[in-house]
């Protein structure tokens, strides 16, 4: 059975290099041209199901690739930001650098947000429950951060050796029929992208 982890395309507040967390921002002009390059090959990968995030860049998304009545699931919404939400990434690196890299790498929570385990564990709990309940592969519409708590706890990959990856692009795990607590990475950050996509969370 394979996991098929598609990242939303570009919003507004990527391009702007902003931290959205659990707000909402519409998908940018090249968010919405990302997607729709995506949605052959979403089709081609021939999903037993889909589901998604319930956020509306992810709603936006499932629908640009033809699934608009796809379930929607809230335990693959993005990582709480706390306050942080909104922040520019640049002006973070220059005001709290060390906080900074200690949040990618899910060791640093800033006020109000969630943890990096508590948001793991959402993320992996929804996973498994649509596993045992779909048979054949399942593609799930999420956000940059779910797909790196999905790496971390199926393939332990923690957040600081993975990339963020690029909007409108789908990771791949594989996982053996005997077992799915842990999986084999089949592709990340897959799909037709153009070269000057913003990478931003």
């Amino acid at each position: 059975m394979r996991l098929i982890l598609m990242r939303h395309g570009e919003t507004e507040w990527n391009a702007e290099q902003r931290l959205q967390g659990q707000d909402n921002s519409l998908l940018s002009e090249r968010g919405v041209a990302q997607v729709r390059r995506f949605r052959p090959y979403a089709k081609a990968l021939k999903p037993a199901r889909i589901i998604a995030s319930d956020l509306g860049r992810t709603r936006q998304t499932v629908a640009l690739i033809g699934h608009p009545d796809a379930p929607s699931d809230e335990r693959f919404r993005e990582l709480d930001m706390g306050e942080w939400t909104g922040r520019r990434k640049p002006e973070l690196i220059a005001e709290r650098p060390e906080d900074y890299t200690a949040w990618r790498a899910g060791t640093f929570t800033p006020a109000n947000a969630e943890t990096w385990m508590a948001f793991r564990k959402r993320v992996a709990d929804g996973v498994r429950d649509w596993m045992s309940r779909t048979d054949g592969d399942l593609l799930v519409v999420a956000h940059g951060g779910v797909i790196r708590a999905a790496c971390h706890e199926f393939l332990d990959l923690p957040p600081s050796r993975v990339v963020p990856v690029t909007p409108g692009t789908a990771t791949i795990l594989n996982f053996p029929v005997a077992d799915r607590s842990a999986a084999q990475l089949e592709g990340y950050n897959i799909g037709s992208v153009a070269p000057d996509i913003s990478v931003a969370d």
